[in-house]
């Protein structure tokens, strides 16, 4: 009587921290939802389009910004996709050496490392040295931002598959590349898409590493890779410190597009792919 007393309290404690935990999540997306979606009727196809508008002076557009946010994260998983899949897989595939093990300490670290120093760093390389902000500067903040994330997933997807499938490979007499590249990975897809779809969200709702980078531009479309460009999370950050209820609207219509952006990009992925039972 006394055990299953312990069990009823034990699973009703789970289900109210489980509770606990996800009413914050679904607090955020009803505040959203509510506060933007009103703002995206209002505004129609203008506001996906359109300019900023003056101040208290209706709502615009955040077309600049929408596009910013695209090529940003376009440029970062550009620099930074490659060198953290590889990163991942050699952390995995060599992971009792000095390197390996140093390699996943510092992912680790980065992983909690402030953005806004990330962005100071970028600052001082790219931006300093070229007198302006710019596309690429932006980009490779977020790049570094993004590594990390996926360079774990990668490891962590691949770490999980018994050995027994690779040793089979190699007894069939393939290269450790084409074991790792075409059998592994293949096996690994549905984690390693994951942390790359995590880091691709990461770095575009990211606002620290592009205030000293990026610049913002919210009236003037993509100009180049060298000069300031828009991006959705900048822009909020720059309309809510306004005094404007114009700005505090638009910031919610924003808000509401970055967060469709994320789901439309992961829910369809995340459910097409298909999870390889070992």
């Amino acid at each position: 009587m006394l055990r299953r007393l312990k069990e009823r309290v034990f699973l009703c404690s789970v289900a109210v921290a489980t509770f606990l935990t996800i009413v914050p999540f679904f607090h955020i997306l009803f505040s959203v939802f509510a506060n933007g979606l009103p703002v995206l009727i209002n505004g129609g196809i203008e506001f996906l389009t359109g300019t900023l508008a003056p101040p208290d002076n209706g709502l615009g557009g955040i077309g600049p910004s929408i596009v910013g946010t695209f090529v940003l994260t376009f440029l970062a998983s550009l620099m930074g996709l490659p060198i953290a899949v590889l990163t991942g897989v050699f952390s995995a595939e060599y992971p009792n050496s000095i390197i390996g093990k140093a390699t996943r300490t510092l992912l680790l670290i980065m992983m909690e490392f402030p953005t806004i120093l990330v962005g100071l760093f970028v600052m001082n390389i790219l931006v300093l040295p070229m007198g302006t902000y710019s596309a690429i500067a932006g980009a490779l903040a977020l790049a570094i931002v993004m590594m990390p994330y996926v360079a774990v997933y990668t490891e962590h997807a691949l770490r999980e598959i018994p050995f027994i499938y690779k040793e089979g490979a190699f007894a069939l007499g393939l290269k450790r590349a084409t074991v790792v590249f075409k059998i592994m990975m293949g096996m690994a897809r549905k984690g390693v898409v994951t942390g790359i779809l995590i880091g691709m969200a990461k770095v575009a709702g990211e606002t620290a590493p592009l205030l000293f980078t990026a610049g913002g531009s919210s009236r003037i479309y993509f100009a180049g890779m060298d000069r300031p460009v828009g991006a959705i999370p900048l822009l909020i950050y720059q309309l809510v410190q306004q005094p404007y209820e114009n700005y505090h609207q638009i910031a919610w219509g924003a808000s509401l597009i970055l967060m469709l952006i994320f789901l439309a990009i992961f829910i369809p992925i995340r459910l097409s792919i298909k999870e390889v039972k070992l």
